[in-house]
């Protein structure tokens, strides 16, 4: 494989970023894809050049010319051998949290003389844990048609289909790389084997949201309710320095109504930007209506935090909430926002 033509910078790394990109909307859908969220390549035709598995990395691809390995140029991405013969190459992507697909985005950043011309998408609903062979051989429904790629490019996909999936198959004609695939959409568990349990009401994979946020200038505040532990101050939800008296907050449709009985405020890995203290506030908005006209009841008064620490609190409000709000003073991060209880259904 010869040594690849250096790309412009249409990726900039950290270095050259002055701060990451603000949130095109709060309520931004979740990538069911990404290896963090669980997802997975469970197969593919080839991965001759570059592991399929980089498809569903969190973060950016990034690159280094002329830096070469057992397989050749080393790149952040999925990328097959040159074809000789019919056909196309394919990964299939079990997603991480199954739901209702909206949006596909297939990135082929620094692949430039090596990407693939033309891409699909389809997607198959799989239930259980099947082996490989019995999601090859489900029912596949395309969810984007075949399209033309160009190299270097975001490619957005927009997905109108109200099926509930859990694997992607993505097809490249007829070989070459891809950088990453996101799979934006809506989260539709299966809460039936909870029931009569208590669950985190306010997890990601359960199918809560975030539905509003005073600021987002470091970092997401839907990283608050996803899953797992944030490894870094980046995994969780970092707010600007407020310099007008106020404080910050964010608020949570839950996955479920439901009576929290136990908060977690998790501060890991905010050791000098840790909020000094937060509260949290519920509702029901089971009929509908603003938050601004809810009637909030206190769930947790405003209680002092400490620097990367998970802090656990037993609440007794012992009321139906279908929306939380966390207030943090007078700003920061958090990495996670727990709310263990029992589904009011």
């Amino acid at each position: 494989m010869t040594t690849p033509t250096p790309p412009p910078p249409s990726h900039p790394g950290p270095a050259s970023a002055s701060r990451p990109p603000r949130l095109a909307a709060l309520a931004r859908m979740p990538d069911l894809a990404l290896r963090t969220y669980g997802g997975s390549v469970v197969a593919a035709s080839d991965e001759s050049f570059a592991e399929r598995q980089a498809l569903i990395r969190p973060g950016r691809p990034v690159f280094q010319p002329e830096t070469f390995g057992p397989r050749g140029q080393v790149y952040d991405g999925w990328e097959t051998r040159r074809r000789r013969d019919e056909g196309h190459d394919w990964a299939i992507v079990r997603l991480g949290m199954p739901g209702k697909v909206r949006r596909v985005v297939v990135d082929t950043a620094w692949f430039t003389g090596n990407h693939p011309p033309y891409a699909s998408v389809e997607a198959c609903a799989a239930g259980g844990h099947p082996s490989v062979q019995e999601v090859r051989d489900a029912e596949w429904t395309e969810i984007v048609p075949r399209s033309p790629l160009t190299g270097d490019a975001l490619h957005e996909f927009p997905v109108a289909c109200d099926h509930v999936f859990t694997h992607v198959r993505l097809n490249i004609f007829p070989d070459g790389g891809v950088s990453r695939l996101r799979v934006h959409g809506e989260v539709v568990p299966d809460l039936a084997m909870f029931a009569g349990m208590t669950i985190d009401l306010a997890a990601l994979e359960n199918g809560a949201v975030i539905t509003g946020c005073s600021d987002d200038f470091y970092s997401s505040p839907a990283n608050v309710i996803a899953p797992g532990l944030a490894r870094h101050q980046g995994e969780g939800w970092e707010t600007a320095r407020r310099r007008d008296g106020g404080n910050d907050w964010l608020t949570v449709r839950l996955a479920v109504p439901g009576v929290i009985q136990l908060a977690e405020l998790d501060t890991a890995n905010l050791v000098y930007n840790a909020p000094g203290a937060a509260s949290l506030r519920g509702a029901d908005l089971t009929g509908g209506g603003p938050h601004d006209d809810a009637d909030w009841f206190e769930l947790l008064p405003r209680t002092r935090l400490q620097p990367d620490t998970r802090h656990r609190f037993r609440l007794e409000a012992g009321r139906v909430a279908s929306h939380v709000r966390l207030d943090i003073y007078p700003d920061g991060g958090m990495a996670r926002l727990r709310l263990h209880g029992v589904p009011a259904t």
